[in-house]
């Protein structure tokens, strides 16, 4: 389960049996700060938290807030502001603005049945969005859609429909309609052939980052629960087959670490003029030559091979399989978050 996925999940189980409990979310940031755009925490009147909104003082005030706002029973907006000299007694090479949506979280079936639905859309990986309205002078107001899933909590008008927000805005608080709005973008896919050692690691690391994580394998005693417990997806098939009928999407990172280089080479083959985002296989610059003659012999056009990463992962040195598994995921975040181009090989 990721921690996005975590995260909805303890909203629900909260909003069902208690304690009471308030949110956080980052409407809005200007400058340079330390949390990440979709920054989100939940946090009860003991205590307890999960995710977080940047650390430090600020949490602590934001922590407050929250909680403020869970007393007076609505949703309200703040701002904070980590001016230079805040920022130099705090540590921190930062400074800027961020606004932050804060609202008590009323432990209510249709609320807990809300925040789960969003975790499925996830767990789905379906877009969704949630909008909240700002008043909740006749009660709270929340929206969630997904495909054709409907939650609603309180009363909204039956004709009424939300403006379509693309998948990719941030979220944010709308005047015109007086609505928090919250897209709930579609989680990229790993999908990690392979699941030995490296595998493992690679699977891991993705899991943490909160990307969707597919592994496939042909012997069971690799791919299981045991020893996958952070993937989303695990299937034991001939890998040929499997190839069958895979559908690859512009947000899928696809990794071949198999235990043999004609396994790699197939995999190759087959998934180098897709539509992935990324595509790569785990092994050196020597490999790689081998293999790409043969492909190459086979009919795969060179474009389509220069698209390939090998070797995999960022260049720090990584050795051992835990090493590799974060050299990896280091090069997929960069790529995910800075919209870059896998470059041609050397």
């Amino acid at each position: 389960m990721s921690g996005l996925v975590a995260l909805w999940r303890a909203a629900a189980e909260l909003a069902r049996d208690g304690p009471p409990a308030a949110l956080a979310t980052v409407a809005r940031r200007r400058g340079s700060l330390p949390m990440a755009t979709n920054a989100k925490m939940v946090v009860t009147a003991t205590g307890r938290r999960w995710g977080t909104i940047g650390g430090g003082c600020l949490e602590a005030d934001v922590m407050a807030q929250a909680l403020a706002a869970l007393e007076s029973g609505e949703p309200a907006v703040v701002r904070h502001t980590l001016n230079a000299d805040i920022a130099g007694d705090l540590g921190l090479s930062c400074g800027g603005t961020v606004e932050l949506f804060v609202e008590p979280l009323p432990q209510a079936a249709e609320m807990s049945a809300l925040l789960d639905g969003v975790a499925d859309a996830i767990e789905r990986r379906c877009a969704a969005a949630v909008f909240t309205a700002m008043d909740w002078s006749a009660g709270p107001r929340k929206l969630m859609l997904a495909d054709e899933t409907t939650h609603r909590v309180g009363r909204w008008p039956p004709e009424w429909r939300p403006s379509s927000y693309p998948s990719a805005c941030a979220a944010h608080v709308d005047e015109e309609s007086g609505l928090f709005v919250e897209p709930v973008g579609r989680s990229p896919r790993v999908i990690i052939f392979g699941a030995g050692h490296v595998g493992q690691e690679i699977a891991r690391a993705a899991a943490g980052t909160d990307f969707y994580v597919s592994v496939i394998d042909d012997r069971e005693e690799f791919a299981n629960e045991e020893r996958f417990p952070w993937a989303d997806e695990i299937v034991v098939s001939d890998l040929r087959a499997f190839l069958d009928q895979l559908v690859i999407d512009e947000d899928d990172y696809v990794i071949s670490c198999t235990r043999g280089h004609a396994m790699d080479a197939v995999i190759v083959e087959r998934t180098a003029g897709s539509r992935a985002r990324y595509v790569g296989m785990l092994g050196s610059k020597r490999k790689r030559v081998v293999i790409w003659k043969a492909l190459e012999r086979a009919g795969v056009p060179r474009q389509a091979l220069e698209r390939v990463k090998v070797p995999i992962g960022e260049a720090i040195g990584a050795d051992t399989p835990a090493e590799i598994g974060i050299s990896v995921m280091a090069e997929l975040i960069r790529i995910r978050r800075s919209g870059a181009v896998v470059k041609r090989n050397a």
